[in-house]
């Protein structure tokens, strides 16, 4: 994989006079993949780089339900970074991209969705032996 796969979702708001909500479906084309594990992350103090790994298998959708940060993804030859700052916007990150979250705002909070439950085996932990891995790929 590479980085041209992470994309950025629009989450469509339903409003009326008590405020609004955002509904994730995986039918009809609103979610990438079917949900095995949602997890979130919060009080993430200033400074903190979370992430800081690849998954052989997972993909993720990212949104920041509460707050901001930015996601920078890695596919061992290219970088981008992405500012999340609405939860009506979510980042899909497929398999084997490298992925940091930083510059957490106050009050963050980074909802995490993804396609495969939590097995450690699969997480690449080393940037080096991502870079290594990812070449082998190609």
């Amino acid at each position: 994989m590479n980085i041209d796969g992470v994309k950025l979702l629009n989450f469509s708001n339903i409003e009326d006079m008590l405020g609004k909500q955002i509904e994730l479906s995986e039918e009809g084309g609103k979610f990438p993949f079917k949900i095995r594990r949602i997890f979130y992350s919060y009080a993430t103090e200033r400074g903190t780089v979370r992430g800081a790994h690849a998954n052989r298998e997972s993909e993720f959708v990212l949104i920041s339900v509460s707050g901001a940060l930015k996601v920078r993804v890695d596919d061992g030859e290219r970088e981008k970074v992405y500012d999340l700052k609405s939860p009506s916007m979510g980042l899909y990150i497929p398999r084997m991209v490298w992925k940091e979250m930083y510059d957490f705002s106050e009050n963050n909070v980074l909802l995490v969705i993804s396609n495969k439950h939590y097995d450690s085996t699969e997480y690449i932990r080393e940037y080096g032996e991502y870079r290594k891995e990812i070449l082998d790929e190609k």
